[in-house]
């Protein structure tokens, strides 16, 4: 594999919290790759360390140790700005908690990205409404969170984390509360923004309904990579899918 195809680079990842008697390691060594043009999932137990090693991996937490390489680049090699910056620019991170602003309706929370990256407000929320319809939400575009069911917002959360096109997506179950024509919906978000060859998709989820959709599976348990296996989705037959 030449590393120029590689989207993510683990090598020895580790993250612990606390210290001393109270200190737990969540990543006991990780190594673990993500490829462009591919959808990879992370599959595991509770508590194994897969939220942990996609947060680590988005920069929302810092390791304690190992090499980490992302789009190209090494996290330590950026100022506090320049990280804030690139996940900015080049991250979408899907929550389980969905952090949507109360105050903005389903279409101005998915416009955030774009607002932010200078997009005139007209032109971000006619995206923001053109993606939440092709996620059956036309309807709720101008709701505000607290009128929404789970489902509903989860689907706003994924539209946020697309909208500006990034590189690179991450996701923690993004199918848990979805029932089967939604999920279906949002695996077809996800591996159409999968297969460009400059972007790359990792999915954290249970849902073995959609497992079909993933390029690769790394197994996780007790904070570490156990098996990775590939699947029989590929580039090309999920271009041929969604044509």
């Amino acid at each position: 594999m030449n590393d120029n195809d590689l989207a993510v680079t683990c090598h020895a990842v580790r993250k612990h919290f606390g210290e001393g008697e109270a200190r737990i390691e969540a990543l006991r060594g990780v190594d673990f790759d993500a490829r462009f043009g591919e959808l990879t999932f992370l599959v595991g137990p509770s508590g194994c360390g897969k939220t942990t090693l996609i947060s680590v991996i988005a920069g929302l937490l810092d390791r304690t140790g190992g090499d980490l390489m992302v789009l190209g680049e090494r996290p330590d090699d950026l100022s506090d700005t320049g990280r804030v910056l690139f996940r900015r620019k080049h991250l979408g991170f899907v929550f389980q908690q969905y952090n949507l602003l109360p105050s903005l309706t389903a279409a101005e929370n998915v416009a955030v990205p774009l607002l932010a990256a200078g997009s005139p407000r007209k032109e971000a929320v006619r995206r923001s409404k053109e993606l939440l319809s092709r996620l059956g939400l036309d309807r709720r575009v101008d709701a505000f969170p607290s009128t929404l069911s789970g489902g509903q917002q989860q689907r706003v959360a994924l539209a946020r984390a697309l909208v500006h096109e990034p590189r690179l997506i991450v996701c923690d179950e993004p199918t848990a509360a979805l029932d089967h024509a939604n999920g279906e919906a949002v695996m077809q978000l996800l591996a159409e923004h999968a297969v460009h060859p400059d972007r790359a998709v990792i999915v954290v989820t249970h849902d073995a309904r959609v497992f079909h959709y993933a390029e690769s599976i790394a197994h996780m348990d007790d904070g570490r990579i156990v098996d990775v296996r590939p699947q029989g989705a590929s580039s090309s037959s999920l271009k041929e899918r969604l044509a």
